[in-house]
Parts: C-alpha cells; sequence; structure tokens
C-alpha cells in the first residue's frame, strides 16, 4: 500500500508538471513572470528611503553625481535619476569614474585592454569628449590626468578640465611602459582608510594634489601640477618606501637590527633634496610586522596627512607638507577614518570626531563598540552591526541613523546610497 501511494504521488507531481509546462509553452498561461516577481521579492533596503531600485547585477561602484545617479557593473554603466530613481541611460563600459565637482562633474568610461576613454554627460550620457590614445586615467575634483604612450620609451601625462574638456597641460615623462592601465591605478601617495562596510570610493574624488608620483621600473618621476612639469626621478633604495604626500618626497628609511625595524621619515621638497621635516623612529606600517623591514605597502592617511605610530606604540597624524602633528593619541586611540580635515577616532566602544583647524573633538558617538567609519565631504559614517548612522562632519548633528545591513556606496549633499545584494535605495537626510 505505501509503495503504491508513493507511485501516485510521484505520478500526480509529474503530470502537473507536465500540464503546467504546456500551458506555459503553448501561451495559454505562463506562471514564470509571477514566479520569478515572488522569489526576487526584497524588503526595505532601510527604514525612510526615498527610493529602492532593483539592479541588473552587483555593482562595483555608485556615485551620485548632480541629480543622476551612476552605477558602475563589470561590463556596462548605466544611470538614474536621484529624485525618483528613473532610469536615465545606459552604456557599455569595463570601468566609470566621476571627475570633477557638483553640477560640473562628469563621468568617465572605457574598456580594458583598449586604449582610450570616453567622457559623458551624467544625466544624459552623451559623450562630451573622447580620447583614443591613453592607457590610464586619473579623476579627480578638478582635472582628468591620462597617460598616453606610443611607445615603452614615449609616454606624455596630460591634465585636462572636467567640464570644459580643455587642456591644461602635458608634459612628457619618458618611459612608463604599460604598467599603468584603465582607472585611477595605484600611484605612490596615501591609501585611505574606510570601514569594510563602506564603499571604498564613498568620498567622491579628490583635489588633484600639488604633486603626482609615478611609478615605472623602481623609479618614480615626480611630476608638478601646478604648471606641468617633471621636478624629479628618483629611486627607492631596497630598505627604503618612497610616496608623495602633502606636496612632498617622504622617504622611509627601514633599518633592520636587534630583531627589530628602526625607521625615518625624511620629507623633500623638489626638485631638489632640501630636508623640510625628518621623524625618527615613526613607523608609517609601510612594512608588514617583522624585521626584515621590506616595505611594500603606502602608509595610510588623507591626500596631505599620513598616519604614523611612534615607539611607544601611540598613533600620530601629521601633516605631510610641514611635519606638525595634528593630533596624537594614546595606546588605547586608533585612527579609522582620516581625510585632510577631519579624522574619526575610536577608543573603546567611542568614536570621537575630530577637528584638526580647532585642534579639538567636535563630535562623540557612544556604545559603537567594534564601529568602523569613513569620511566624505558631507556626512561622517558611522556603520556597526546592522546600523549606519550619517553626521555632519563639524558638529556631529545626525543626518541620518537607520537599522540596516545595506553597505553604503555614495554620499551626496542631501543623502547616501546603500545597497543590499541587488538593491539599491536612497535615503534622503533628515
Amino acid at each position: 500500500m505505501a509503495s503504491g501511494g508513493g507511485s501516485w504521488k510521484g505520478y500526480t507531481v509529474l503530470t502537473t508538471a507536465v500540464v503546467v509546462t504546456v500551458l506555459a509553452t503553448t501561451g495559454v498561461w505562463n506562471p514564470f513572470p509571477q514566479m520569478w516577481s515572488w522569489v526576487n521579492t526584497s524588503g526595505p533596503v532601510a527604514p525612510g528611503t526615498r527610493w529602492q531600485q532593483t539592479l541588473g547585477g552587483t555593482p562595483q561602484s555608485v556615485a551620485i553625481v548632480g541629480d543622476a545617479v551612476v552605477v558602475e557593473y563589470r561590463t556596462s554603466v548605466e544611470a538614474y535619476g536621484l529624485t525618483a530613481a528613473v532610469p536615465l541611460w545606459k552604456s557599455d563600459a569595463d570601468w566609470a569614474s566621476i571627475a570633477g565637482k557638483g553640477d560640473d562633474a562628469v563621468v568617465v568610461t572605457g574598456r580594458l585592454l583598449t586604449k582610450g576613454y570616453q567622457v559623458l554627460d551624467p544625466r544624459t550620457g552623451a559623450v562630451r569628449r573622447s580620447d583614443a590614445e591613453a592607457g590610464a586615467v586619473w579623476t579627480y575634483q578638478d582635472a582628468i590626468v591620462d597617460l598616453s604612450c606610443s611607445a615603452g620609451n614615449d609616454c606624455r601625462l596630460t591634465a585636462w578640465d572636467p567640464k570644459a574638456g580643455s587642456q591644461l597641460w602635458s608634459v612628457d615623462t619618458g618611459g612608463i611602459g604599460f604598467v599603468l592601465d584603465a582607472a585611477n591605478p595605484d600611484l605612490p601617495d596615501t591609501r585611505r582608510l574606510v570601514s569594510d562596510d563602506v564603499d571604498d570610493d564613498v568620498a567622491g574624488p579628490p583635489a588633484l594634489p600639488g604633486l603626482l608620483g609615478l611609478p615605472h621600473d623602481g623609479q618614480i618621476r615626480v611630476i608638478d601640477t601646478a604648471n606641468g612639469k617633471l621636478v624629479q626621478t628618483l629611486r627607492a633604495a631596497r630598505d627604503q618606501k618612497v610616496v608623495v604626500v602633502g606636496g612632498r618626497v617622504l622617504t622611509v628609511n627601514g633599518t633592520p637590527a636587534d630583531g627589530t625595524c628602526y625607521y625615518e621619515v625624511v620629507a623633500t621638497d623638489p626638485p631638489g633634496n632640501a630636508v623640510v621635516w625628518r621623524r625618527d623612529g615613526l613607523n608609517l606600517r609601510t612594512a608588514d610586522n617583522g624585521s626584515a623591514c621590506e616595505q611594500e605597502k603606502d602608509p595610510a592617511g588623507g591626500y596631505n596627512v599620513v598616519l604614523g605610530v611612534d615607539p611607544y606604540g601611540r598613533e600620530v597624524l601629521i601633516n605631510g607638507n610641514d611635519g606638525r602633528n595634528l593630533w596624537y593619541g594614546d595606546k588605547d586611540s586608533d585612527v579609522v577614518a582620516v581625510n585632510d580635515t577631519y579624522a574619526v577616532i575610536r577608543k573603546d566602544d567611542t568614536l570621537r570626531g575630530y577637528s584638526f583647524s580647532k585642534g579639538k573633538t567636535v563630535w562623540t558617538q557612544t556604545g559603537r563598540n567594534k564601529a568602523g567609519a569613513a569620511l566624505t565631504p558631507y556626512a561622517a559614517i558611522v556603520v556597526s552591526k546592522n546600523r549606519v548612522t550619517a553626521l555632519a562632519p563639524a558638529s556631529g548633528v545626525i543626518r541620518a541613523d537607520v537599522r540596516t545591513d545595506a553597505k553604503v556606496f555614495a554620499v551626496g549633499p542631501e543623502g547616501l546610497i546603500a545597497v543590499s545584494g541587488r538593491d539599491m535605495a536612497y535615503l534622503p537626510f533628515s
């Protein structure tokens, strides 16, 4: 009896499946759109969002550009209206980056392993300018900088006005080769400090620094961006790490001895080697723990600020231009986010926003054990388990505070974009 009952049930299921398939294939009834709609139905990304949009894939990056939201995927880029997530345009591209600021911002796109790029209008997707020669592009608030090489020993670095498309300057860099490509390849400067729950590019494009360092075959060519001149070419020794920060060339000397590594940081002003400031015993964390002193990492910091550790284990934030201490901590305090204006410092379950210009704490968040943070021009973002808080950087006034497990991808003047899986939502500030 049991065996017969099981066979009858299996027959019934099989018959039902056949009937559904026949009805679907003949067009009499198609259940699959409703089924997939039910499967893909998602809950709200966060309470209080103005809109929520299901994306066609997992985003690589998201940016608020004026009144548009630009989403970068692995092989395409598309834009939505900020007010109601109305689709604006879509384009094939392997990478996308934002240049300019506010209403003057543009979208720069290109293909991997292909020379050239396009500059697009963020609202319409129209091509404002195109280039067919550049292999690498860096995007800033006030410039688009590209590197073109007709041969391995014939390269030029050129800066362009993002909105007008006019050339600002161009300089012959000599041989750079083809090691730098696509959007914003790594340069010897500082690493951004950003929480894992916030996208690395949440702060948007930085201002063009006064000096750029172009690495090639162990050498660094230093470019003065004020007038587009090659001012220095240098090569780091085996026990050195060279970075360009705050308009200075910082050379980190690491000397192995007594089972540890002793550090010295020397800041010079190109084109000469005149020492502007020097620090003995300052560890910029350019090497992993150990006595080998193999410095393979850039120091953390802002664009003109560098984070170091003194011989007693106390973190210190230093102005890269003149070597001044901007903040000096104790052994229990850690810097979790920093830019050129503020730092977010964690001690136990408390986060503090510290203003460099005022030289003091300007806001405090308590009860945020293991919280991370990120700094943007419009808000300081504090993230802990299932909670995101946006605060005014200068005062700590709370602009948003929601329970969500979503990742913050972009912050604009009036709100932020959070993404959970393939669901993107806009949370306006109160």
